[in-house]
């Protein structure tokens, strides 16, 4: 059974910097291109960053692009998200994912994770 467990989601100011993690399970870690989505309240899950299979290749949205990191550690079946002078905005529930094509496309996705909540103070 796949399983992908989100951590190291909490409240931080704006300007601060968080780091989540996302333990993968029941799966080729290394096989599968990584996501990281969010989701705030009353929107639509988003985009935020995906890595590939060997982490030489990440996208990023807009949004994000010079403030997070999305890294991953085959070794460990872990995929990480290092957000950097967060925003009020970027508040949400934050979900890792995994596909089988390194790819934006949430509906590509076929594992995903339970969510970890981020909360940015302004």
């Amino acid at each position: 059974q796949v399983q992908l467990v989100e951590s190291g989601g909490g409240l931080v100011q704006a300007g601060g910097s968080l780091r989540l993690s996302c333990a993968a399970s029941g799966l080729t870690f290394r096989d599968y291109g990584m996501g990281w989505f969010r989701q705030a309240p009353g929107k639509e899950r988003e985009f935020v960053a995906a890595i590939s299979w060997g982490g030489g290749s990440t996208y990023y949205a807009d949004s994000v692009k010079g403030r997070f990191t999305i890294s991953r550690d085959n070794a460990k079946n872990t995929v990480y998200l290092q957000m950097n002078s967060l925003k009020a905005e970027d508040t949400a529930v934050y979900y890792c994912a995994a596909s089988r094509i390194h790819t934006i496309k949430r509906e590509m996705y076929g594992y995903w994770g339970q969510g970890t909540q981020v909360t940015v103070s302004s």
